[in-house]
């Protein structure tokens, strides 16, 4: 996905009716040894890592349970959608663990440190209203026949997306990210290299073009 440049969203579902991702295997886990346990987690924040450096937009459609490594899945994701009915926590505490493949790192940048710490310690589990109401995810739908409320909504965000300009959307991206870790001096600068990147490219030209001659720009993310 990340070199295919005819992606230009991706959106994580569930095949799993009423789970988005249900976290470990605790029966699994408890037949490593520590060593194997390290190695694991480790790989695991390394994947959530490679979902979070996607260049493209990332929706996670949340129709069902987002527990532990499930929701610091769709924590790795830009946008999240929930069912209303959908329910997430960071567990880890209720398990005698504590959240290890991102979540006490985005969580916090996503909700704030006392929400997130107020989940962390508590391993609460909240639904897609309450997580909507504290900005855990962008949007909140109810949930329908087929469960798949959530997944429906995540892709009618992803065709807002679409039309625009692909290049401009992945620059605007990576300004964000990388400025939301640094001092807003050094984020100006970020943004100001990033907008560079931008200025010499044919759909920067084609989106002014189709401002003077008012019809729709075609991008082509070149």
């Amino acid at each position: 996905l990340r070199f295919d440049e005819k992606v230009r969203v991706v959106v994580f579902k569930s095949e799993v009716k009423g789970v988005f991702c249900a976290g470990a295997d605790l029966k699994e886990r408890a037949k490593m040894d520590d060593a194997e346990v390290e190695h694991f987690v480790k790989r695991l924040r390394s994947l959530m890592d490679e979902i979070a450096s996607l260049p493209v937009p990332t929706i996670a459609a949340i129709d069902g349970y987002a527990l532990g490594g499930g929701l610091e899945l769709a924590l790795a994701c830009d946008l999240r959608v929930a069912a209303s009915s959908a329910k997430m926590g960071l567990i880890e505490t209720t398990r005698g663990l504590l959240p290890g493949a991102g979540g006490t790192q985005r969580l916090p940048r996503c909700v704030g440190i006392g929400l997130a710490k107020e989940l962390i310690f508590t391993g609460r589990q909240i639904d897609g209203q309450e997580a909507f109401s504290m900005g855990l995810v962008n949007h909140t739908v109810p949930q329908n026949s087929d469960g798949d409320a959530a997944h429906q909504r995540a892709l009618a965000l992803a065709k807002e997306i679409l039309p625009q300009a692909p290049f401009a959307v992945k620059m605007g991206k990576l300004a964000i990210n990388r400025g939301m870790e640094v001092d807003i001096a050094s984020g100006m600068a970020i943004e100001g290299m990033c907008y560079a990147q931008n200025i010499p490219t044919r759909d920067r030209q084609e989106g002014m073009a189709a401002f003077r001659e008012k019809r729709p720009p075609q991008f082509i993310g070149k």
